[in-house]
């Protein structure tokens, strides 16, 4: 899909998602058991996302996932048609969106607090250590970073900081698509032993499956450890206290992440919702640490 299509796409589904919730009214939000949690495709936000689905509905609440770009949104959350977003990082990556709509939004919390960008390429890319080593390596890699979605904050710091930066206009170009298709041509390049360079994150569990190495960025183009935070919109904790409540304790280690993803992602990648059932099942005390 092109990224106009795929722009496109997301608008019509953000209106789509505007006219239910205000077919269902907003007077009566503080009764609902109906709640709308927007994510991003982003891996962690997709684990974290299904996984509250699963939590919320096993407390009786009807919850709809919509898969948006991050403006969007903030929009949505802005406008009151989304209800919460467990995805938000700061001080960085999301903070173009929260100077925007900070102000008409509540924050409810950190859950990770180790969180960051990178540039990765695999461990047998012998030559190249540092962002430094990319210009006069760019043919190694046919003259591409491969990145992400168009709207990421991460596309965005790469164009906009590292690309220049380190005087890489001209010489290599970020090639967005999605996290998905980043990661199969990931995953291709790894098994035929070709170089690759791309965009990516911490955590992430691509980290456990692969040997990689993240570019060194002596600069510091892509930021430090950032916070993984979540928002709701305005007047949610009010309307939803018992929710607020739960998302105010979540936290998640490392492990407990990078296994939560392992079961979805790797053991349970056709069936993400039976992947994050069955980290649930096999961590039956995590949901009463919420409560």
């Amino acid at each position: 899909m092109s990224n106009l299509l795929r722009k496109s796409a997301a608008i019509v589904a953000a209106a789509a998602l505007a006219g239910t919730m205000a077919a269902c009214g907003g007077d009566d939000a503080g009764d609902s058991k109906e709640l709308t949690i927007g994510y991003i495709n982003w891996d962690e936000a997709v684990a974290a996302s299904h996984m509250w689905k699963l939590i919320l509905e096993e407390e009786g609440y009807e919850v709809n996932l919509e898969e948006l770009e991050p403006g969007l949104i903030f929009e949505g959350m802005a406008n009151g048609d989304i209800d919460f977003f467990l995805d938000g990082w700061l001080p960085t990556t999301h903070a173009s969106y929260m100077e925007k709509y900070g102000d008409q939004l509540e924050t409810l919390g950190v859950w990770y607090d180790n969180a960051s960008l990178s540039v990765a390429v695999p461990t047998y890319v012998e030559d190249v250590n540092s962002m430094e080593d990319l210009a006069d390596n760019a043919d190694t890699f046919d003259g591409k970073i491969i990145g992400i979605e168009e709207g990421a904050g991460l596309t965005k710091a790469t164009q906009e900081e590292l690309i220049p930066g380190y005087e890489l206009d001209g010489v290599m170009n970020l090639v967005t698509s999605s996290t998905p298709a980043m990661l199969s041509e990931l995953d291709t390049a790894i098994a035929n032993n070709e170089p690759i360079v791309v965009t990516l994150w911490h955590p992430h569990w691509a980290y456990a499956k692969y040997d990689l190495k993240d570019l060194e960025d002596p600069l510091g183009t892509l930021g430090g450890a950032e916070e993984i935070t979540i928002f709701a919109r305005s007047g949610f904790s009010a309307d939803q206290a018992e929710v607020t409540s739960m998302l105010e304790k979540f936290v998640m280690t490392d492990e407990q992440l990078a296994s939560l993803e392992d079961l979805m992602f790797n053991e349970n990648k056709d069936d993400l919702p039976a992947g994050a059932q069955a980290w649930l099942d096999a961590n039956p005390d995590f949901v009463g640490t919420l409560k």
